[in-house]
């Protein structure tokens, strides 16, 4: 009865006309991520203002200073310290989305980082700044998580994959405002402050408005309708139908069948067995592969500039340019997101950063650079928004949050590990050796990527067959 309960109430959902009530959801789940990715994006524009604070010297970083001999006891132990929360909150935390529900994670996972983040601003000593920077990381990484899960569920499955590229147009939109704030407040102290702190505080802050917003979504009716609360889940339904209707002045078409998700344990161990195993390994590897490129890239690309002979302010100036373009990647996907397989957009988009992180290692001209750097990022964001629509198809309802949780972890802990194995071959090979690092990653994804299944116009509960 339960899993039959459960399909009826996803096929009322998939077949749901994408109005403007449908679009609504997706924006205030998108503004509740805006600043999550803010918090995440800010590392490699801020980094060059903790520098010159001596923040990162080894009298500062204490105990972290023994990474000296890696020749990354500087901006690499920020780095480490944002993703190491980061894989602690998609890894040991991701799974509470499961057993509390989508809106109440959703919600107060904001304030766990909003707090830390704020507390953060006001640190003195590298120690203390990338211990707290850890801390914030573990509710960012709660957040992104359930984001994920909850795009999913609420969904009509014909526009998910649109869905997810209008979810990352905005969330990515702040990328180029942190790097406008850090160009036009380096070299300042607003209210006395170093600027880098200005602009983690302006995170904070802004956080706290969209807090008040996102309790206006609703809890995921699949969610509800799999704990057996049948009655808030058709009460939730039933509103947004009410609200479709009335926007289409036109009947509702009739639910298709929908296949029931098989019984289950429910448990993190169901992601390992016989139906989900081979997904759950080629994710997981995939998502330490492609972290390597996204971040590697994003997260350096101010000091991947200096290194190409840049100045040190002209590459915070070249930086933002490059950030401009990081909507814009999704913003290409809402034309082709449903028309072309998911694995098909994640491929195209590996290979394509692959091959201009190769030509950005050659290139010196300030122009060239640029270009590169804005084609490298557009195909790293067209293979974000598909690979994060992708892994929360593949698996049930009933554990969606604890498997991407699980996957998306590596990505968080390869992340945190890649800032420091950067830094090395930075500091010995130059850029040249970073790039063959990305593009050997890049090669790892696609033949991960390719070991998945087909979603393109799929139920949930079907793929998760």
């Amino acid at each position: 009865m339960s899993n039959q309960k459960s399909a009826e109430i996803a096929a009322r959902l998939d077949r749901l006309p994408p109005t403007r009530t449908i679009w609504m959801m997706v924006i205030l789940i998108s503004l509740g991520g805006v600043f999550e990715f803010y918090d995440l994006f800010l590392t490699g524009y801020i980094a060059p203002g903790m520098v010159e604070a001596g923040l990162f010297k080894p009298a500062s970083l204490g105990f972290l200073a023994s990474l000296q001999t890696l020749a990354v006891a500087g901006v690499g132990t920020f780095v480490f310290a944002t993703f190491a929360g980061l894989w602690l909150g998609t890894l040991v935390f991701g799974s509470v989305a499961d057993k509390f529900g989508r809106r109440f994670i959703f919600t107060w996972s904001l304030i766990w980082y909003m707090v830390c983040s704020a507390i953060m601003a006001f640190q003195t000593s590298g120690a203390a700044l990338d211990i707290w920077r850890f801390i914030s990381g573990i509710g960012i990484g709660i957040e992104l998580v359930t984001i994920d899960t909850y795009i999913s569920e609420l969904i009509p499955s014909r526009v998910r994959g649109r869905a997810y590229a209008v979810n990352q147009v905005i969330t990515f939109a702040v990328v180029p405002v942190i790097a406008f704030l850090a160009f036009m407040l380096k070299g300042t102290q607003p209210l006395g402050l170093d600027y880098w702190r200005v602009v983690v505080l302006i995170g904070s802050v802004g956080a706290v408005a969209v807090w008040f917003v996102r309790r206006r979504i609703p809890e995921s009716p699949r969610w509800l309708a799999r704990q057996g609360r049948f009655d808030e889940a058709e009460a939730i339904v039933s509103e947004i139908e009410r609200k479709v209707r009335g926007e289409t002045a036109l009947p509702l078409p009739a639910p298709q069948p929908v296949e029931a998700e098989k019984e289950g344990r429910g448990s993190l161990w169901e992601i390992f067995g016989p139906l989900y195993l081979r997904r759950t390994v080629s994710l997981s590897i995939f998502n330490m592969a492609q972290v390597v490129g996204f971040y590697g890239f994003a997260a350096w690309v101010p000091t991947l500039l200096i290194h190409r002979g840049i100045h040190v302010t002209a590459s915070l100036q070249y930086a933002f340019v490059i950030a401009i373009a990081n909507p814009f990647g999704p913003l290409l996907g809402t034309l082709f997101a449903d028309k072309l397989e998911r694995k098909t957009q994640v491929v195209g988009g590996l290979v394509t950063m692959g091959v201009v992180i190769a030509l950005f290692s050659q290139a010196s001209a300030p122009w060239v650079l640029i270009v590169l750097g804005v084609l490298f990022t557009l195909a790293a964001n067209i293979m974000s928004y598909a690979y994060h629509g992708y892994q929360a198809e593949v698996y049930p309802t009933r554990v969606r949050a604890r498997a991407i949780g699980f996957v998306y972890s590596w990505s968080r802990l390869a992340a945190a590990f890649t800032g420091l194995v950067i830094g090395v071959l930075l500091s010995r090979y130059g850029v040249p050796g970073v790039a063959i690092f990305i593009a050997l990653s890049m090669v790892v994804g696609i033949v991960m990527i390719l070991l998945g299944p087909s979603t393109k116009g799929l139920t949930l509960e079907k793929i998760s067959h």
